[in-house]
């Protein structure tokens, strides 16, 4: 199994180490030749925008989108989440996204930087685990088929699943918590099988 990490920006590093503490063999992805012979894929947090951006200079997003559509598994936290989603609020001039994921997310939902903020999150199946929310995304609407996984307690939705696909609005590969990563591996494992 290789994991795939979109490396244009953001929290790449955090992610090839928490891959790397579960002995996961992961790959760097800038370009399109770099999703060759990947099992799943991480979109990492960072500035959406100029993620955005980035994959349509690279050639990515079409190769991307492609992949996300014929099966690929992807986990996308903060930044990653809203370049799944199929729509966004409060999204940056021109800014577009991969798509697949039945859900509009709002963009910075919690503010600047400086409302950046740690807590425990709830996530079906795994439990309570430490997250980090920076200048973090919601979820606002779920289309069909799209399951909540993670809701704070005011009720916000921080966490979906549609099968193959999975998005969150924080950061645990910030707080150091495997477990998100470990059912995203056991969930490409078991798309492996079928």
């Amino acid at each position: 199994m290789i994991v795939g990490v979109l490396a244009l920006q953001g929290g790449v590093s955090e992610h090839i180490a928490m891959l790397e503490h579960l002995a996961v063999p992961s790959r760097a992805v800038r370009r399109t030749e770099d999703l060759d012979g990947i099992d799943g894929l991480i979109l990492p947090g960072g500035e959406s925008g100029v993620i955005d951006r980035l994959t349509r200079l690279f050639g990515l997003r079409e190769p991307l989108r492609a992949a996300i559509g014929a099966g690929l598994p992807v986990l996308g936290t903060c930044a990653g989440l809203i370049m799944l989603a199929d729509r966004i609020t409060g999204a940056a001039p021109g800014q577009q996204t991969l798509g697949g994921l039945d859900v509009t997310v709002e963009r910075n939902a919690f503010g600047s930087q400086r409302d950046s903020f740690d807590t425990t999150v709830d996530v079906a199946g795994i439990g309570a685990i430490d997250a980090s929310f920076i200048r973090a995304p919601i979820v606002t609407e779920v289309g069909e088929g799209v399951d909540v996984i993670a809701t704070l307690p005011d009720g916000r939705i921080v966490g979906v699943h549609d099968g193959h696909r999975i998005g969150v609005s924080f950061h645990p590969e910030v707080s150091g918590d495997p477990r998100l990563h470990e059912a995203f591996v056991r969930l490409i494992a078991e798309i492996r099988r079928r």
